[in-house]
């Protein structure tokens, strides 16, 4: 029996070819890093690596997808990105940003948004 993909599954693979027909290259997507959680996806936009949070909303009664990208959530993207750069050896040698994509399938319909550079995070 086929497994039915999870909502927050369905928006990044949607996220992820929305990305990709936009010219931004793939580099990962579900990066974990031990307990300290994961990042959605990995890609590159010319010279500049962002690290892309997606959330995906089924309905409006939580508020908008981008908006569960709280300050807390912010801090952990920060800390996994950081871990992120260490690893790959790119810490202080490439440019960053973290953008959203929010997924919304309401009213029989889909929206997509791109958030560009949507927060920042002092690298300290």
């Amino acid at each position: 029996m086929k497994e039915t993909p999870s909502a927050g599954k369905l928006g990044e693979g949607m996220a992820v070819s929305f990305l990709l027909d936009k010219g931004y290259g793939i580099e990962e997507m579900n990066w974990h890093c031990g307990r300290d959680g994961e990042i959605d996806i990995i890609a590159r936009d010319g010279r500049v690596l962002v690290f892309v949070e997606v959330k995906t909303r089924f309905s409006e009664k939580y508020g908008q997808p981008a908006q569960a990208v709280g300050i807390s959530k912010q801090k952990q993207i920060g800390r996994l990105a950081k871990k992120y750069l260490y690893l790959k050896n790119l810490y202080g040698k490439i440019d960053c940003r973290f953008d959203v994509v929010s997924v919304k399938f309401t009213s029989g319909q889909k929206t997509m948004e791109h958030i560009e550079d949507a927060f920042r995070i002092n690298p300290r």
